[in-house]
């Protein structure tokens, strides 16, 4: 039997995707440490407001859904900062301690996506602290980030608020980045800009409530079926797949039951997007949505994959399944897929985003090789969050200010997201694909034009499709690199009491 997780100890937006638990605005804050006494006493009341990733309920002696959630999360020179001694920071990996901007080549970030182009926040380094709030309502956010700007006066200088997040109308100095989910027709969507329905199909490993309930196909498949990933692919201090502990400093009392979160502001053109899609849409047989499809391998109006609803006869079918389904079977259909039928790409494209993200068991090119299928895969596994942000004010145009905050969790960095975004979203030679990238993250670049092949089957009279001089249809405009502490580590921050001997 898997141990249960320690979930008073592990902070509630590693387990929870909070807009999908009805905490629809947010605000991400950034903070510099200017003195190290007071900056962990100011730690120390932030902490007794975070929220941990405890099961909430309305029963008696259920604790609660809160009107806002709060945490907190430091980069590398933070806790330089806050006093963390030099023989644990020593500990952390080289990726955590140089931050994003210094990975930039490593991750894409190039042209229109450089440093140079982030937001004023993020320019030079002095970015310590990161703390997100999410709420129910508008006015509960409103009440919290009143409360935390009331701790930053009260540390007496000990932090710092960081102006410098863009906004509407060319304001590049606000205090707090804004996010919220998008609205339709009056009423709050998953939706992102471009019109994809987002946050399906979250990794589910063991130690999670309701692991075994929501595991196909967010699991990992094995001759058995699907079972959990391991903890420690996400959750440090835990076994991972590899069957170790995943690298971390000393003391183990540091990092037990925290993750590394990455943090990406992605801006969206949403003029290029619908303009590429507009001219490429007209000449694919499918058509202009069923061409979007192929770009994430989902439909737009509700997920649908494509490998279970691969063209509209199909599509149409799958709508009627799903509309008679219940909530539990709905998530099955949206998740429980596998790439098994569809070795050549016909249906889901090598260059789609969520082939790209999480290739499930298509990168095994012999069947049977392995005990667990997908172990190519398995270990690059990330945990999502976050939200869209702004809004779009015209549509055929790229300016303005609006795309998606995500917060990626993991144990490791360079084995998760990093190589994710260099060798799986910026090159495709792992899915026959040679240098395509994926379509929608790709760094595309103009002097050397992007293609991509929508395969057909081979007993297809059709031809394959060609998709060329694919612009740039996300820039990164900051971001960086955080460690999410456990509770208990966190208050050991906060004390100044780590102790790496």
């Amino acid at each position: 039997m898997t141990k249960a997780l320690d979930l008073f100890d592990i902070q509630g937006n590693v387990l929870k995707a909070y807009g999908r638990f009805s905490f629809p605005y947010a605000r991400y804050v950034f903070l510099r440490v200017r003195h190290g006494e007071r900056g962990r006493k100011f730690v120390a009341a932030v902490s007794r407001n975070v929220t941990t990733a405890v099961t909430w309920g309305d029963g008696p002696n259920e604790i609660p859904k809160p009107q806002a959630t709060t945490n907190i999360a430091f980069t590398f020179a933070g806790l330089r900062a806050l006093g963390v001694p030099e023989a644990s920071l020593r500990g952390f990996p080289s990726e955590f301690m140089m931050g994003m901007k210094m990975r930039k080549d490593i991750l894409g970030d190039n042209g229109p996506s450089s440093p140079d182009h982030w937001d004023p926040v993020w320019q030079g380094s002095q970015v310590h602290i990161f703390i997100s709030i999410n709420g129910q309502k508008l006015e509960f956010l409103e009440q919290r980030y009143h409360w935390l700007l009331e701790q930053i006066n009260q540390s007496e200088g000990g932090v710092a608020l960081l102006a410098g997040h863009r906004g509407n109308d060319g304001a590049d100095d606000l205090p707090y980045q804004e996010a919220h989910a998008l609205v339709e027709n009056g009423k709050l969507t998953s939706k992102e800009h471009f019109g994809y329905t987002d946050g399906i199909g979250d990794p589910v490993f063991e130690g999670l409530p309701d692991a075994e309930r929501y595991v196909a196909g967010r699991g990992k498949q094995t001759a058995k079926g699907w079972e959990p990933l391991a903890t420690g692919e996400f959750i440090l201090g835990h076994i991972d797949e590899a069957k170790e502990y995943p690298r971390a400093p000393s003391p183990m009392s540091l990092v037990r039951n925290g993750t590394y979160m990455v943090y990406r502001k992605l801006h969206e053109n949403v003029g290029s997007f619908n303009s590429f899609l507009d001219s490429e849409g007209s000449a694919y047989p499918g058509g202009r949505e069923q061409l979007a499809a192929k770009f994430v391998g989902r439909w737009r109006d509700n997920g649908a994959p494509l490998a279970d609803a691969p063209d509209a006869a199909a599509k149409q079918e799958w709508d009627r399944r799903f509309a008679q389904a219940s909530p539990e079977e709905q998530d099955r259909m949206l998740s429980a897929f596998t790439f098994d039928q569809d070795a050549d790409g016909a249906k889901c494209p090598f260059s789609s985003h969520i082939r790209r993200i999480n290739p499930r068991a298509s990168l095994q090119t012999t069947p049977g090789a392995f005990d667990t299928p997908g172990a190519l895969a398995n270990r690059r596994r990330i945990l999502r969050r976050g939200l869209p942000y702004g809004e779009v004010k015209d549509s055929s145009r790229d300016d303005g200010n609006h795309g998606i905050i995500i917060l990626m969790m993991q144990a490791d960095i360079h084995r998760q997201f990093e190589f994710v975004q260099q060798q799986w979203v910026n090159y495709g030679n792992d899915f026959r694909a040679g240098n395509d990238k994926e379509i929608i993250l790709g760094n595309h670049d103009a002097e050397y034009p992007s293609r991509a092949v929508l395969p057909v089957s081979p007993d297809s009279d059709e031809a394959p499709h060609f998709l060329r001089n694919i612009p740039r249809l996300v820039e990164t405009r900051g971001g960086d690199y955080f460690f999410v502490p456990g509770m208990a580590a966190l208050r050991m921050i906060a004390e100044g009491s780590v102790d790496p001997t």
